[in-house]
């Protein structure tokens, strides 16, 4: 008995240290993936650094690489045009997002809730390209003949417009991750918060959200670093006019726009095919750090109602 015992024992550490094993080499594979693209970014943008002058780079106002002149690599169109739609984004999705994760997390029916949370969660398995049609095809023109008077006909596909559209694929990310956060607060909490005669919505409002704080910040920054990453629906929906411009909607061009679109149509090893790498490089690097971000905001709020 005793050595069937010892026998299960060394079953359960052996089986133990194999899981410990495998996970630890597939999380070792992501952070190598991680930084084979670092590294890739990093020395098919480096040439660049010597190619063209980087302070006229980084506070140049005009994009225009085919100039008969000379070529022109101003970043800060494409810096104000990604900042723009996702500031916009954000400010759309978030209230959106926030609400609808509320709903149904604490004041839906369980009827009701099995209906609409599949029904969000399907928006964020539409391929990108399909909103980019709504965006081009009907959203713009919409917007364009109800308010023509105020707009150039040039311009019906603007910031705007796209920004609208990564607020459609944001929302999905939020809600889904969210309610998660919020499903997770332990209920007792709740309950003690209703025993001492608080209502519904102030145990909501005051435990619920505040204990799952953590969690809810974490998707609305992993939703905003898809709102700068995303690519297909900023390349049908604003226009790809890279126009430094402060004007919502007016016609931009994003940084992910300017790397799909001209990608394709430089040569290799030329100073504008390297400089797309540098902008694929600051991109790497803003993601990084709105990931950094959210993950100092999780530790601090985690530290609060540990």
């Amino acid at each position: 008995m005793a050595k069937k015992r010892i026998v299960t024992a060394k079953r359960r550490y052996f089986y133990d240290k194999s899981v410990h094993v495998i996970l630890a080499i597939v999380s070792g594979f992501a952070i190598l993936v991680l930084a084979a693209v670092a590294i890739f970014l990093f020395t098919n943008s480096y040439p660049a650094f010597f190619m063209i002058d980087q302070w006229k780079f980084f506070t140049g106002t005009v994009w225009d690489p085919t100039h008969p002149v000379e070529p022109l690599y101003g970043f800060l169109p494409l810096l104000v045009s990604t900042l723009i739609v996702t500031l916009l984004s954000a400010l759309i999705a978030i209230p959106i997002g926030l609400g609808a994760t509320i709903y149904l997390s604490e004041i839906a029916h369980p009827r009701v809730r099995k209906i609409f949370k599949p029904a969000i969660e399907v928006l964020a398995g539409l391929p990108s390209v399909m909103l980019g049609f709504l965006a081009l095809t009907v959203f713009a023109k919409f917007m364009w003949e109800a308010f023509a008077p105020g707009w150039r006909p040039n311009d019906y596909l603007n910031l705007f417009n796209g920004a609208v559209f990564l607020a459609v694929m944001m929302v999905p990310i939020m809600v889904s991750l969210s309610e998660d956060a919020m499903n997770s607060v332990p209920r007792a909490l709740k309950e003690a918060s209703l025993a001492l005669g608080m209502t519904r919505w102030e145990t909501t409002w005051k435990v619920i959200i505040p204990a799952a704080r953590p969690g809810i910040v974490a998707a609305v920054m992993l939703s905003i670093g898809r709102a700068v990453g995303e690519t297909m629906v900023v390349v049908m929906a604003t226009g790809s006019s890279p126009q430094l411009t402060f004007n919502p909607f007016s016609s931009g061009q994003p940084i992910t726009s300017t790397i799909a679109i001209e990608m394709g149509e430089v040569a290799a090893n030329t100073a504008h095919y390297h400089v797309l790498f540098e902008l694929g490089l600051v991109l790497f690097a803003i993601t990084f750090v709105l990931n950094y971000v959210a993950d100092l905001a999780m530790r601090k709020y985690a530290e609060r109602y540990q």
